[in-house]
């Protein structure tokens, strides 16, 4: 009996002393599968203790090692990424209808691999566009054909008619005329720096008394904004919300100067903040399936996969349509290479969209009449809300930089 009694003492004392050779495994940063939890004591079956939850692995091991499994948190980059690819580009819903089936372990999650898509894409966009050569502004720009000055000031003013034009018809949307003064000034620049070329005069405006063009001003309305006479004043708002709203269209005034020496100023600005604006979106266009689907009674979390994976494929295309620009800028502009190139383009440009209505069709079973009218609708309503973001976005990057 006493015997009886000692052993389930004795019996923790056994299950701890394994704690030495734990002790020994981390030091050297692998664990033995069949060890013991160094926090509780229990037999190891896996990476994390099935008692109390602890992962075997700590930080105190080789840094390479920390480095790795940071990488493959973050993006998962192993050989699922090269399984997820493919289908992702070539099989219209196919991942998400995987991923409902539970079928999850062998492919990429779709929050990873969106956020590894979309910061990929517009890192590569953001250097691969040089505004600087592609605006206006540029070495003639849109005036390169122009020969005389009277042609420079017939297409600056066709195109300053186009300018106010578009401004007297979005009069009434606050902030839209801080863009279009941006392209105006683009515009008022690209054929100041053509006229001197024409003239043989290189000097920068402003040089040998030589008084600079006019900057365009931003209007807040049908008059330009000027902070002591035309001031923004929304009655609903405090004060401190006028004074802050002001102080943001100053720093735009003085950015529209700036952007007309470096437009690439605006583009950074503007692909910076994309990747949020992108963020925003995908909940949105989640909802709207969600409301366009409604009697398919799928959960919310079911349209966000399907939205991740479509925004997925459209930054997986856009990575492919910039390869295909930068190839194309490597070899002959009148060559075969650049003509295969052109065609693969071509049908880039035209599998996006077909891609997103085949997979509407297959993931949510709906007729090709009812698929085509939603697919028709869901397509408008996203493209004016996106736009008003990309301008949202443009707007603050012109206030912000």
């Amino acid at each position: 009996m006493t015997q009886a009694a000692e052993t389930p003492e004795d019996a923790p004392i056994t299950a701890t002393e394994p704690s030495a050779t734990i002790s020994d495994s981390e030091n050297g940063g692998h664990r033995n599968q069949h060890g013991h939890c160094g926090n509780c004591g229990a037999e190891l079956r896996g990476p994390h203790c099935h008692a109390c939850g602890q992962p075997t692995k700590g930080l105190v091991r080789h840094f390479s090692s920390i480095v790795g499994d940071f990488f493959d948190s973050v993006f998962d980059l192993d050989s699922r990424l090269l399984r997820t690819m493919w289908p992702l580009f070539s099989r219209p819903g196919f991942l998400s209808r995987e991923y409902f089936d539970g079928h999850r372990v062998r492919f990429v999650s779709p929050v990873r691999l969106f956020v590894f898509l979309i910061i990929l894409a517009f890192f590569l966009a953001q250097i691969s566009f040089d505004w600087s050569d592609a605006q206006v502004m540029s070495d003639g720009g849109m005036y390169a054909k122009a020969d005389t000055v009277e042609e420079v000031e017939r297409l600056r003013d066709e195109a300053l008619e186009g300018i106010e034009e578009s401004r007297e018809a979005s009069k009434d949307v606050p902030g839209v005329s801080g863009s279009l003064a941006g392209a105006e000034a683009a515009i008022r620049a690209g054929a100041a720096q053509r006229i001197r070329e024409l003239e043989g005069d290189e000097t920068e405006p402003g040089e040998e008394g030589k008084k600079p063009d006019k900057q365009p001003r931003i209007g807040f309305g049908k008059n330009a904004w000027d902070k002591e006479t035309n001031p923004i004043a929304i009655s609903w708002l405090p004060d401190s919300a006028n004074a802050f709203l002001n102080d943001r269209a100053e720093r735009m005034q003085q950015n529209i100067g700036r952007i007309q020496d470096d437009p690439n100023l605006l583009k950074d600005g503007i692909f910076g903040l994309l990747p949020q604006v992108l963020f925003v979106m995908l909940p949105l266009f989640a909802v709207m399936l969600k409301i366009a689907y409604f009697f398919k009674k799928r959960l919310y979390m079911e349209h966000l996969i399907v939205a991740l994976h479509s925004h997925a494929f459209l930054a997986l295309s856009i990575i492919l349509l910039l390869v295909m620009s930068w190839l194309r800028g490597q070899v002959d502009p009148e060559g075969f290479i650049d003509s295969v190139l052109g065609w693969v383009e071509l049908l880039l440009w035209l599998w996006m969209p077909l891609y997103l209505l085949l997979m509407q069709k297959r993931v949510y079973q709906q007729g090709w009449i009812m698929t085509l009218l939603k697919y028709f609708v869901l397509g408008v309503i996203y493209l004016i809300l996106l736009s008003f973001a990309l301008l949202a976005a443009s707007l603050l990057s012109l206030a912000t930089i």
